[in-house]
């Protein structure tokens, strides 16, 4: 069994670039030679006869995009970090081509040499770092983290220490605000409050992914949780939080539980039983709506690599494995949030334009072409969770029951998506609105992968209901 994939060459040494005003200016100067060049490149397109519309979307454009995103991930660490939230957030607000660019940047990473990241946990942990046995490789490695295995002397119980890249905290500030000085001299957004609002959101995302004393705080709270839902019995999976080792933590280290198991998209989860895969899937969407409805804080990260799969033959369990990016809605949002589920699965649009406008995703004077055209973007969306009898045939098994991954749910829905967005009447949704979506898709796309067939109306229905 694995936690998570190591990296290919462990031994290499990933340097991560210092000095804010050096890496600042490195991107500043690439998107100040990107501006100029789109510029020029869209003159030529209008001297051509080129369509207007199409400016952005030139293959020099598409070349340009690409140029930047390595110099993103050539800079390494929180630069990587902050393209991969752009990729995932900033649809509404960057054209399609950076978009598409920014989605190619990799979450795993060379890690650091262990003499890098020796000095930080004995840093943190003092005297008790002689208490561990910690394995010089990495186990793991992301854009601002890796997970280093170890022993606790003492006991023989098996750790995880994830430890933040030193120096990160210091420059995560400046890094973000080169990328944003990026956007705007190659011209790819413009000032206002609307892109104010969404960049305020996305740097506090990232101050959460890097505060270890609130994450930690979110683990012990979540396990709390899951070992409550656990308690209930009404599911064959169980939900496991590992658990926090306070002793072994610190400002820029966390101490967890060694906990084994399979990522979704491995070849043993693909082999257990259609009944297991349709249980396990059941478990994830409704740790959604218990995040949502009963919690009160979601994680809102749905990258395959923050859960395992623990297979046993008493029970499997869905392990969570990361809490720094953590939401906790308030009552406001999520009645109106409840309300657009509730009138998406009922087909109900009218229901759905007024909590769209309750939440601000469309102007209160929008055009009935708007109108009609998010709210049935709404009602795609959210077409798993349906009435039975108001699921395409075609998407259903011979018992009646979704087959999630042959709907092909999220490629219909991203085509219709573009057209919604494009009129002027739609408005950026808020941070959180962009989060839960973001969650949802991801969500839909871990029971697809897992290949579930399942019903899911009346277990949605129950959450709202109860919660209203």
């Amino acid at each position: 069994m694995e936690d998570r994939d190591k990296p290919d060459n462990p031994d290499r040494s990933r340097a991560l670039k210092r000095g804010g005003f050096g890496r600042g200016l490195t991107v500043s100067l690439a998107g100040l030679r990107m501006g100029g060049a789109l510029a020029l490149d869209g003159a030529l397109q209008r001297l051509r006869g080129g369509d207007k519309d199409g400016e952005g979307d030139s293959a020099f454009a598409r070349r340009e995009a690409k140029r930047f995103v390595a110099e993103l991930g050539r800079l390494k660490g929180s630069y990587v970090k902050i393209g991969q939230m752009m990729a995932l957030l900033g649809e509404h607000f960057l054209p399609p081509v950076l978009t598409e660019a920014l989605h190619t940047l990799e979450a795993n990473t060379e890690p650091l040499p262990w003499a890098s990241i020796a000095p930080v946990l004995q840093a943190e942990l003092g005297e008790r770092y002689a208490e561990l046995d910690i394995e010089h490789t990495a186990l793991a490695a992301a854009s601002i983290a890796q997970v280093h295995r170890a022993t606790v002397r003492a006991t023989g119980e098996k750790i995880v220490l994830k430890v933040q890249y030193p120096g990160l905290a210091e420059v995560i500030d400046d890094d973000f605000d080169a990328v944003v000085r990026m956007l705007l001299l190659a011209r790819w957004v413009q000032s206002g409050s609307e892109l104010d609002d969404w960049l305020g959101s996305m740097r506090e995302q990232l101050h959460h992914e890097i505060d270890y004393a609130r994450e930690g705080q979110m683990i012990e709270e979540m396990g709390r949780l899951a070992r409550a839902a656990n308690a209930r019995g009404e599911r064959t999976v169980t939900y496991r939080v590992p658990r926090l080792y306070p002793e072994y933590s610190g400002g820029s280290v966390l101490g967890l539980e060694y906990v084994s198991g399979y990522r979704v998209s491995r070849s043993e989860v693909a082999r257990l039983g259609q009944q297991r895969r349709n249980a396990l899937g059941e478990a994830m969407l409704e740790l959604f709506f218990m995040e949502l409805y009963r919690w009160g804080l979601l994680q809102t990260d749905p990258n395959f690599g923050n859960y395992l799969i623990a297979p046993s033959a008493t029970g499997d369990e869905l392990v969570m494995l990361d809490f720094g990016s953590v939401l906790a809605p308030d009552e406001d949002f999520l009645l109106h949030l409840g309300n657009t589920i509730s009138a998406g699965m009922a087909g109900d649009e009218a229901g759905v334009v007024e909590s769209l406008v309750g939440l601000g995703c469309l102007r209160p004077d929008s055009s009935a072409q708007a109108r009609d055209s998010f709210a049935a973007f709404c009602c795609q969306l959210l077409e798993p969770l349906a009435a039975p009898e108001e699921l395409p045939p075609e998407y259903l098994n011979r018992y009646g029951e979704y087959r999630w991954a042959h709907s092909a749910l999220l490629r219909r829905v991203g085509r219709q998506a573009a057209g919604s967005a494009a009129t002027r009447h739609f408005t950026t949704p808020s941070g959180e609105f962009a989060l839960i979506a973001r969650k949802l898709t991801g969500v839909f796309t871990f029971i697809a992968v897992l290949g579930a067939e399942f019903n899911a109306h009346d277990m949605a229905q129950r959450y709202i209901e109860d919660w209203v």
